[in-house]
């Protein structure tokens, strides 16, 4: 008992939270997001970018509530990585004075994230940069990237250009789908604007999306991803209707350093599902589904060093066995111990002094003494 207490006061995650904080992108245009700042963590710091439509930073859009990226980022925290989530620009607190999706180019995403990535590397707060990308966002993420970021981690990233995709995702749709679909296809692929869509395809086709997805489909993914000379963990669940192991495989086969985890029966939006296409997109609305726990596993096993990833893991199961048996009252002041301990060495003379080797060492650990500003702050 003696060895587990002193791991969990070494090791339980003090924290900040900021549930809007805003970067001003490279043309000023306003980013929400969310900061999930571990301060005892492993200085590592993962952006995590969502996928295409309307997806807001939690998963969710205006039809639907699912909150799977809002517990992928606190999966993370459990085990001691920050993370800035956030709404892209034209979506929740990001659409500023966007009137249509015209005025949204598919590089504007990209760039968006570069200021993301910047804006972080400028505050010298983080050894490491981690970028995230989620379906579309994976494909944004490792253009983003390059140069910039430290390591790349794409989840359900496709391996085909964007209009590829959306043929391959329709051909399991009745025929007369694919024979209104194939021709506009191809006009895009040729850069040519389509007047005329069926209504049955509208969402899909209509002219405020045309010319985006032409942008987009000018990007491929295997290209983008083998342009990366940092390293790349390329996740893909097993019962992902949207996207599959195949794709996983071709994003794997290109890029220069990469490892790649399958995790079975895991679907697009990140939880256990089963095979049948129904049921499966039954779990895309229940905010109540907890996602994979192996998710949130590779990807700390990936960004965090092998030893402190190994006791990260103890320290969360410590904290979720906590959470529990007790309320609020008592976990949060052994949630500020460690804060604590680094204020009260950097202003309270002979407080250093007063610990334990054992203390001493674990405040190493810790971040060491507050710096004047930080004792300030806190």
């Amino acid at each position: 008992m003696k060895y587990l207490y002193g791991l969990l006061c070494v090791f339980t995650f003090s924290y900040s939270f900021s549930n809007d904080y805003v970067i001003n992108s490279f043309d000023n245009h306003s980013i929400h997001g969310t900061l999930l700042e571990s301060a005892d963590s492993n200085s590592v710091l993962s952006i995590i970018i969502s996928g295409s439509g309307p997806t807001d930073r939690d998963g969710n859009n205006t039809s639907l509530k699912s909150d799977y990226l809002k517990m992928l980022a606190e999966g993370l925290f459990e085990n001691g990585v920050s993370s800035y989530r956030y709404d892209k620009r034209g979506v929740g607190n990001s659409i500023g004075n966007i009137q249509s999706g015209n005025d949204i180019k598919f590089i504007d995403y990209i760039n968006d994230v570069v200021s993301i990535i910047n804006h972080f590397k400028d505050i010298k707060e983080y050894k490491q940069i981690v970028v995230i990308g989620h379906s579309e966002g994976a494909l944004i993420g490792m253009i983003a990237s390059r140069l910039i970021a430290d390591s790349f981690i794409s989840i359900s990233g496709a391996g085909e250009d964007y209009l590829t995709l959306i043929q391959r995702q329709l051909s399991i749709q009745p025929p007369y789908v694919k024979s209104m679909s194939d021709p506009i296809i191809e006009k895009l692929k040729n850069k040519e604007l389509v007047d005329s869509v069926p209504p049955l395809l509208n969402s899909l086709f209509n002219k405020t999306v045309q010319k985006y997805l032409i942008d987009a489909s000018s990007y491929d993914p295997k290209e983008e991803i083998s342009k990366l000379d940092i390293p790349v963990l390329i996740v893909q669940g097993s019962n992902d209707i949207q996207i599959e192991i195949k794709d996983a495989q071709l994003l794997h086969n290109a890029a220069k350093k990469s490892r790649i985890e399958i995790i079975q029966g895991m679907n697009h939006v990140f939880r256990q599902a089963p095979e049948n296409r129904l049921l499966n997109m039954q779990t895309y609305g229940n905010p109540e589904l907890p996602i994979d726990d192996s998710l949130v596993d590779v990807i700390v096993d990936f960004t965090v060093p092998k030893c402190t990833f190994q006791v990260l893991k103890i320290a969360s199961k410590l904290n979720k066995g906590l959470k529990k048996y007790f309320g609020e009252d008592v976990i949060l002041p052994i949630r500020a111990h460690v804060d604590s301990k680094r204020y009260l060495s950097s202003i309270e003379e002979g407080y250093y002094d007063s610990l334990s080797e054992a203390s001493k060492l674990s405040l190493k650990v810790q971040g060491g003494p507050f710096t004047k500003e930080e004792a300030d702050a806190f």
